[in-house]
């Protein structure tokens, strides 16, 4: 039988959501990441290993939850229970048996169709104001609403059955929202679909004259005027990190209650940051000092920055190419010159989740490039990090929980 060993030294995980991409013809026919001007991320590639990741097991959409948990190491298909229930580890509400946690959106809706998956990027203090309106109002002792962060909110059923088709809303903009509303996968789930499909109506009527939306059309914003509940699951059963790969201690930075949800079940150490957003203004400084500070105590940091992923979903070029220039003067930049002299050697990796190709501003299941830097090691022959680079390196292509078993240099004994 085969036993593994894995060898644990100061490691840092900066995960790009969504910085993936496919050629652009404004940018040259490049990518974001081709075009984007970025010297430390290329430095650090050109000093380190690369190569492609597929984070998208068969039979699964190319989701944030699925690809994080993917590049955690973790076995998708046995563990996966649905992103509300993942979010509500980070918010610190308990999924009892019997419950069924879901993702609740805030979106907005425009001549019947969903214009956009955040509201317009709602302000956190508007969003929670509108969903513990909904939840006294919509709160019949079966389901019940809790605030997230901006648009990303949660909801819980009691007694739910999680058969059910649920379309994420970031997939289908311009969709008349009829069309991709809840279907039941099973005759035992129809129920269930029927009276989540009868909350997004009432959401509408309580929330279209509800003062905060009132004033954000005043100010020429979206409103947010329905909610969208999707990916249904229960509690999930997971190993942390530290049975599945020896890491002994291991923080999580991120604007995003998945990622930090993820984390708590992992194992890890929950950071918040003042100012992240999750957007193209969040507080990359802040996030960069706290991954060193955090590094500094622990074997393993997970560092989560949405911003890409967001302007891939806006179909904003420009913006992206944007954030990925900012990740590496602001964060990679910052983490690679205080940690580069430090006795104890670094390991830093860089890759995105799964691509958000801004042409059609979703996610795509394409397999995403990445590079893994070693301060004590010697790299392959590729210069720069992108998606095309990528895939000439040493490492070839991975799936799955191959890239952390290779990040903690498996051992055969």
């Amino acid at each position: 039988m085969l036993k593994f060993k894995y060898q644990i030294m100061k490691t840092i995980i900066i995960l790009a959501d969504g910085a993936a991409d496919e050629p652009i013809a404004e940018l040259g026919g490049k990518t974001p990441l081709q075009a984007a001007n970025t010297p430390y991320i290329d430095l650090l590639a050109s000093k380190g290993k690369s190569g492609m990741l597929d984070t998208i097991p068969e039979g699964f959409k190319p989701g944030s939850e699925i690809a994080n948990l993917s590049v955690m190491g973790y076995d998708v298909p046995k563990v996966f229970e649905g992103r509300g229930s993942l979010e509500a580890a980070s918010m610190g509400v308990d999924i009892l048996p019997g419950e069924m946690a879901m993702r609740c959106n805030l979106i907005c809706i425009e001549d019947d169709k969903i214009k956009n998956h955040s509201a317009g990027h709602i302000s956190n203090e508007e969003a929670e104001e509108l969903i513990l309106f909904l939840d006294k109002h919509l709160n019949d002792g079966k389901v019940s609403f809790y605030p997230g962060v901006s648009y990303r909110h949660l909801l819980k059923l009691n007694g739910g059955d999680k058969q059910l088709d649920c379309t994420p809303p970031h997939d289908v903009t311009g969709t008349p929202f009829r069309d991709v509303l809840i279907k039941p996968l099973t005759p035992e789930a129809k129920e269930t679909a029927d009276y989540l499909n009868e909350l997004v109506l009432k959401s509408q009527e309580l929330l279209k004259d509800h003062p905060v939306n009132l004033k954000r059309i005043a100010a020429g914003k979206d409103p947010a005027n329905s909610i969208w509940p999707w990916s249904p699951g229960y509690r999930p059963e997971m190993q942390t990190l530290q049975e599945l790969f020896g890491i002994k201690s291991g923080s999580v930075i991120s604007a995003v209650d998945l990622i930090m949800g993820i984390g708590k079940y992992a194992g890890l150490t929950l950071i918040h940051v003042e100012g992240a957003t999750g957007l193209y203004n969040t507080n990359y400084e802040g996030k960069a000092e706290a991954a060193i500070e955090a590094l500094k105590k622990d074997d393993f940091v997970y560092l989560h920055i949405e911003a890409s992923d967001e302007a891939g979903h806006e179909g904003d070029y420009a913006l992206k190419t944007k954030t990925i220039e900012y990740l590496d003067q602001r964060v990679v930049k910052t983490i690679y010159e205080a940690t580069k002299d430090w006795d104890e050697p670094v390991t830093i990796a860089i890759l995105p989740d799964h691509p958000t190709p801004c042409n059609i501003k979703t996610h795509t299941k394409n397999p995403v490039p990445f590079f893994i830097y070693r301060s004590n090691e010697e790299g392959d022959e590729v210069q720069v990090y992108d998606e095309f680079a990528a895939e000439h390196g040493a490492y070839g292509l991975l799936k799955g929980k191959q890239f952390m078993e290779t990040l903690f240099k498996v051992n055969i004994k």
